[in-house]
């Protein structure tokens, strides 16, 4: 009862927020809106990805875990302090507390792991800066990790997660707490602050640090931890969380520990770039035309679109100016033809009337406004405009286009067709398509598996790379649709999105995420409502933010290592309904989310263990943090536009899904952040269904489609903004999902279920000496009854041994 109305409260609070933050974007107008100075990234800052490992809940427990610390420490060291003892005394106390973590009573056991808790936060009592305590807590988890302390860790939160007693008394209580995950926290406390802290690059690391580095990622991505990489093992601990097993797993820390684990062990988006690149050499395939990543960070973001609220404004100011006017043409000639509104100021009016289109403004794009119309007076050359270079991406065309592009010329202006017969075109008077013939790695894997499928004996034994995301996939290969499905009993990453999306609203069958930051006792006074209510927003937004960094990463990682492995989760995903799942999430006042302010920077580690805590008070939770935006939140709208333009590249039936949940309005709305990258996806995603829009919306919406044409990528014969595709027909859903799930099924068959492979196409063995020497396990009955067979089967039957034996 306590949670729910907990809850309520604070999304009554939240919802509250959203308005008040609405009506004042509305009021400030289109001029006031500042670009985001935001630079997408694998993560936030070290000291923010620290912070949000702990809610504000949890404060009190930093002072437990040093008390639990200097106990152990007192009891075998003297007087001195942990930064004043030398190299091998570190080690022989980090050894003593590994040793407590074996223990059978539980009470010790939790004692010693709060203690290398403490080592692990950088012994900050002991600290006077930040700085001092990050430096503490990179040593301290090097020696806790040199010493074998993260094995130890694996073993013990696999005790937990099988631990019944604990599952069956969280089943049965009403309301859960912090208290019920006291155990599951700490450990994953300690493990997540020695992946994220292993993972940060430092120059001036030692030598014999970067070697326990390396060990460290290859260990983590190997199944050394209970037969199983430890990704597979946090994918079932979300499992049982949503099948109701297990509600008082902290999902916030399992969440984070995963993306985090999947982030250094696979890499980032810099890495996957350099694989990419790695990749198209091996396979022969020229380089890429650009550096996506680079393009990207060198664009300017457009103006956002106009709302109703700017509309009514621009107009009032327009009605005050006929009035002005009106006035001033009574002392004037009456005979004389001026136009009385050419007395203002003309920018004024080309703004109301780029207000009119509702869309992105004229003036951000130089293409539109300095080659269509040119000024009159010619400039002297200091003043010349300058021209913008060209746009910022290389055309690409596929064969398949070129194709297709072939055989409808010849059939509209010849009348006949040739069929696949492509070295016509080297004569061509379009040969310029060659110059920008792009294959990708992914064509490449589909044809070599078509030869598989068609050739399985001579096709030959294919290489597997077993590389870190092999392993991965294989590890969740059997579980995959229960990490991924919405519609199964057995749900997960997706329900806890659903779960955590701000404009969910509370059900009795949705899951309670909220197990990890609710207290004991619930709050008694304003101050301490208002700080949960932060602390639970806070804990929403820190789960979306490590579900859709899960989401894009192991789709990226998929579609590079081969194409059905990215198609068999994206898939599942679709059928799970993470297409309107995610433009629920976009159906919302977008800019209220991005500059949300939900953190307490006071109490944000390490802040708030080396500085005094200033009294908070309501003023100062209201008025949050002075930064512009909130980096977690801009990173997760752009994870999940990133997500929605994978799921929908090239497959027609589910961009068809866009313009069926009428996603336009929604991207449309997105636009209003003035961030390049976000507004790059979006337009991705609008471009792909103008063609099925109508000719009223592309009319009424031309600045959108002239931001299309400046920052999205064209494709050569791609005629999105006319409607005439040949795509434009009736779309059937599930035959094309049929098709492609059948191709998928044939692949995971051959590659991955050795047991249903087709006997006829098993090697025979021709050796004599070999098939003998065989052991062959006979039947028990056959053993019983061996004299009878013999005397039937040999010695009453006559062998001619010369004919055998030629």
């Amino acid at each position: 009862m306590h949670s729910n109305k907990v809850h309520n409260r604070t999304s009554y609070t939240h919802n509250n927020l959203d308005c008040i933050t609405s009506m004042s974007s509305c009021a400030q107008g289109l001029s006031e809106s500042p670009d985001l100075e935001f630079e997408y990234s694998d993560t936030d800052k070290w000291a923010a990805e620290l912070s949000e490992l702990y809610s504000y809940t949890e404060g009190p427990e930093f002072a437990l875990n040093r008390k639990c610390f200097e106990e152990e420490f007192r009891a075998h060291v003297s007087d001195r302090k942990w930064t004043e003892l030398d190299a091998a005394q570190h080690r022989a106390h980090a050894m003593r507390l590994l040793d407590g973590l074996e223990v059978i009573a539980r009470e010790k056991r939790l004692k010693v792991a709060r203690a290398i808790l403490y080592m692990a936060q950088g012994t900050f009592a002991e600290c006077s800066s930040e700085a001092e305590v990050q430096h503490w807590m990179r040593y301290n988890i090097f020696l806790l990790l040199d010493v074998g302390t993260f094995s130890a860790l694996v073993e013990l939160l696999n005790m937990e997660i099988d631990n019944s007693a604990a599952c069956s008394s969280a089943v049965r209580k009403p309301a859960i707490s912090l208290a019920d995950s006291t155990d599951l926290r700490v450990l994953l406390n300690i493990m997540y602050l020695m992946v994220e802290t292993i993972q940060q690059d430092e120059p001036a690391d030692k030598p014999e640090w970067k070697i326990i580095k390396e060990t460290f990622r290859a260990e983590l991505g190997s199944p050394l931890f209970n037969n199983e990489p430890i990704s597979v093992m946090l994918f079932g601990m979300v499992t049982k969380f949503c099948s109701g097993h297990a509600p008082h797993f902290p999902m916030k820390k399992v969440l984070l520990l995963l993306w985090k684990s999947i982030l250094f062990t696979l890499g980032g988006f810099e890495q996957l770039q350099n694989i990419k690149v790695q990749k198209r050499e091996e396979l022969g395939l020229p380089p890429l035309p650009e550096d996506s990543i680079r393009v990207i960070r060198s664009m300017r973001a457009a103006s956002p679109p106009a709302s109703a609220s700017d509309l009514i404004e621009q107009q009032q100011k327009r009605a005050r100016r006929e009035h002005k006017a009106l006035i001033k043409q009574d002392n004037l000639d009456a005979f004389n033809e001026k136009d009385p509104y050419k007395a203002d100021d003309s920018r004024e009016d080309e703004d109301d009337n780029d207000d009119n289109d509702n869309s992105i403004e004229a003036e951000t794009f130089p293409i539109e406004r300095d080659e269509v119309m040119p000024p009159p007076i010619p400039h002297p050359p200091s003043e010349r405009v300058s021209f913008p270079k060209g746009l910022p991406w290389a055309p690409k065309v596929r064969e398949k286009d070129i194709e297709n592009f072939l055989e409808s010329s010849r059939s509209k202006f010849i009348g006949y067709t040739l069929g696949r017969y492509l070295l016509v075109l080297r004569t061509y008077p379009f040969s310029s398509h060659f110059q920008h013939k792009y294959v990708s790695i992914a064509e490449i894997q589909v044809a070599k598996e078509e030869e598989f499928q068609k050739t399985p004996l001579s096709g030959g034994e294919e290489e597997v790379e077993m590389c870190a995301t092999e392993l991965l996939y294989q590890g969740i290969l059997p579980s995959l649709p229960q990490y991924m499905c919405l519609l199964d009993p057995q749900i997960a990453l997706l329900k806890i999105l659903l779960a955590a999306a701000p404009t969910s609203k509370a059900k009795t069958d949705s899951i309670n995420i909220l197990a990890d930051v609710l207290p004991e006792e619930m709050p008694t006074t304003v101050l301490q409502s208002m700080k949960l209510g932060v602390d639970v927003n806070r804990h929403k937004e820190i789960i979306v933010k490590a579900i859709s960094a899960i989401l894009l990463l192991l789709l990226k990682h998929f579609k590079l290592n081969h194409i059905y492995q990215f198609e068999y989760m994206a898939q599942h995903l679709v059928f799970a309904n993470c297409i309107p799942l995610i433009l629920k999430f976009f159906n919302q006042n977008i800019m209220s989310y991005i500059t949300a302010k939900n953190s307490i920077s006071v109490l944000d580690f390490p802040y708030c263990v080396v500085h005094e805590l200033p009294e908070l008070t309501a003023e100062s939770l209201e008025a949050g943090d002075n930064n512009q935006f909130c980096w977690r939140n801009l990173f997760s709208c752009i994870n999940l536009l990133r997500i929605l333009n994978k799921l929908t590249k090239w497959k027609h039936s589910r961009t068809m899904m866009l313009v069926v949940f009428k996603s336009a309005p929604i991207l449309k709305r997105a636009l209003k952040v003035k961030q390049a990258m976000m507004q790059l996806y979006v337009l991705k995603l609008l471009k792909v269904q103008t063609k099925y829009l109508g000719r009223q919306w592309r009319k009424s919406n031309m600045k959108t489609m002239s931001a299309i044409y400046q920052k999205v990528r064209h494709r050569l014969n791609d005629d999105w903004a006319y409607g005439n595709d040949l795509d434009a027909r009736p779309w059937d859903f599930q035959a094309e999902e049929c098709a492609l799930r059948a191709n998928i099924e044939r692949f995971n068959s051959r590659r991955y279920d050795k047991s249903h492979s087709n006997p006829d196409f098993l090697p025979v063995d021709n050796c004599l000496q070999s098939v003998l020497g065989q052991r062959v396990d006979l039947p028990e009955d056959f053993q019983m009854n061996y004299d009878l067979w013999l005397e039937r089967e040999v010695f009453s039957k006559p062998i001619s041994w010369e004919e055998l034996l030629q």
